[in-house]
């Protein structure tokens, strides 16, 4: 918050922002170690290190106060939605956190969200060959280092979900990797069923995807991350191979969006 914005707040408004500020980020820093305490433990039901698992703590509509209060708790891992978001609050945060962008990404804003934020250190979200090659074009363009991406695999076959069909999966990594040199192909991402009733079916699904990928590419399956699983059912999705786990309301507290007028 600058000195404007403290100006034109009525001295009570900021006792009642401040306290209310701090409270949500004991609470966040509370349910950060709670979720961590999960990761292990079904990490360890799937006899699986818990190490291999990456918590990215999504902030989407969370004010940078409580992002820095979880990251001054030692999180480094951070996921964000909307490129016009992330390009606002990464300026504000410490230049060692890892961005991970998780949304929907057009081409028109790949080249705001890279040099906006230049310690983006994956885009989960890469769909087809078109946003592919936007990001491989743009990362060369502006002299960054290779960029690690995500192939989002559509395993629910929900129209309202984005992401390549299964079986383009391959293909899509094949263009990634052998096309896109300044690209990192460096996994699959699903989102599951929103209410969970095939969530196994989806993740068992995005594992076989890695399968056909890893034995097209000629690499290991532990070399292609598994992005799958968020607050309400990461522990499930560790147990059935994620690596990299996507968590926002349990660790932030339900998201606010601003009012319609």
């Amino acid at each position: 918050m600058n000195d404007l914005e403290n100006e034109e707040k009525p001295e009570n408004e900021h006792v009642v922002e401040s306290a209310m500020s701090s409270t949500a980020a004991i609470d966040g820093v509370a349910a950060l170690r709670s979720v961590f305490q999960r990761v292990n433990q079904a990490a360890e039901k799937a006899g699986r290190a818990s190490d291999r698992v990456r918590v990215v703590a999504v902030s989407k509509t969370k004010p940078v106060s409580l992002i820095r209060q979880v990251y001054d708790a030692g999180h480094r891992s951070f996921g964000e939605n909307y490129v016009q978001e992330v390009i606002e609050k990464a300026p504000q945060l410490p230049e060692d956190i890892e961005w991970h962008f998780i949304g929907n990404l057009q081409s028109n804003k790949v080249k705001p969200l890279l040099t906006g934020v230049p310690n983006l250190v994956m885009v989960e979200s890469v769909d087809d060959e078109k946003i592919a090659n936007t990001l491989d074009r743009v990362v060369g363009n502006i002299g960054r280092k290779p960029l690690k991406v995500l192939v989002q695999v559509n395993t629910s076959g929900e129209e309202s979900k984005f992401g390549v069909e299964p079986s383009g999966c391959v293909g899509l990594a094949k263009h990634v990797k052998e096309a896109c040199s300044n690209l990192e192909f460096s996994g699959l991402m699903t989102i599951g069923m929103a209410d969970y009733t095939s969530t196994p079916e989806n993740f068992k699904l995005l594992a076989k995807c890695r399968s056909e990928v890893c034995k097209e590419l000629g690499i290991p399956e532990e070399q292609c991350e598994l992005s799958m699983g968020m607050s309400g059912d990461f522990e499930l999705a560790i147990e059935l191979g994620s690596t990299n786990v996507r968590i926002g309301s349990t660790i932030f507290g339900a998201r606010e969006y601003p009012k319609k007028k």
